[in-house]
């Protein structure tokens, strides 16, 4: 059940999204969704190992928390990986191949 709280959660997320964050060529409009639903399933995880019981309020209030963080950071970490692979095939491209 507490999935499902965390999609509904990763689906906010996802509409507030193109509001919050620049917007960007380089990855499509549900990967900061998705970014955001892996993320806060593995800390769930984690937590969970850790020891945390899910009637508390610390396992929400990380999870809650960490679930825009790691969306914010990895679309701009996806964002800017892509952008310098890109100069970097333009570069190659443009020195035909001797790159």
């Amino acid at each position: 059940m507490e999935i499902l709280v965390l999609l509904a959660y990763a689906a906010i997320l996802a509409l507030v999204a193109p509001f919050v964050l620049p917007s960007s060529e380089y990855y499509g409009k549900l990967v900061p969704a998705g970014i955001s639903l892996v993320s806060g399933s593995l800390i769930w995880l984690i937590l969970t190992w850790a020891g945390f019981h899910y009637d508390e309020a610390w396992i929400w209030f990380i999870v809650m928390l960490a679930m825009p963080a790691a969306m914010i950071f990895g679309t701009r970490y996806l964002a800017r990986t892509r952008a310098l692979a890109e100069e970097k095939k333009l570069a190659e491209i443009r020195l035909g191949g001797k790159a």
